[in-house]
């Protein structure tokens, strides 16, 4: 199955807790003509999390299954057992509204998104300010358990060495200035035709 590649897409990536999701939410208040992807995933609901808000919760039977009818543009085992993908149809059902999609996505994703759409796309990886600080951050969330925490951290670390792979690169050490430098990137990306 082809999908449409018409329309634009932003790509951002960045360690779980650099605050890219809070990033993203400003963003979209900015500019009305995007609108975000919505990942599929098999593992659990973490917090409030809804299905099919904030992402589209599979059991690990239908994924697998979706990854054989080729339902996905593109899918990571991000952990062990744990995959996120992007579904066709998310992009189909975006770009018929004449949007531009905006990702949420985890490093690899996004590079392979990259890599799939080029110039039609604009990766930013957002930067988290220390290795430490994003520690802290994870620890402040409340949702992890020190084991998962550290298993990000670890993580992390060898997504940072993959931040060269984006178009841009947004260092998140103060979220105001970060959105900015986002929103000025954005902005010239969707002012190219």
């Amino acid at each position: 199955m082809e999908c449409n590649t018409s329309g634009k897409l932003i790509i951002l990536s960045a360690p779980s807790g650099s605050g890219k999701t809070t990033i993203i939410k400003e963003i979209v208040k900015t500019f009305p003509q995007l609108e975000f992807s919505i990942s599929a995933t098999c593992r659990a609901p973490r917090g409030t999390e809804q299905d099919g808000v904030d992402y589209y919760f599979l059991t690990q039977d239908e994924f697998r299954q979706a990854i054989d009818e080729d339902k996905f543009v593109e899918w990571e085992e991000v952990y062990a057992g744990t995959c996120y993908g992007t579904l066709r149809s998310e992009l189909e059902r975006i770009w018929s509204k004449g949007h531009t999609i905006i990702f949420d996505v985890d490093v690899k994703g996004g590079i392979n998104l990259k890599r799939l759409f080029g110039d039609k796309a604009l990766s930013i990886f957002i930067m988290p300010p220390s290795v430490e600080e994003l520690r802290n951050r994870l620890i402040g969330r409340g949702t992890d358990s020190p084991e998962t925490i550290e298993k990000r951290v670890g993580k992390a670390q060898q997504e940072i060495a993959d931040a060269n792979q984006f178009d841009r690169i947004v260092v998140n050490d103060c979220l105001a200035v970060a959105v900015h430098e986002v929103e000025d990137e954005i902005r010239t990306f969707l002012s190219r035709s």
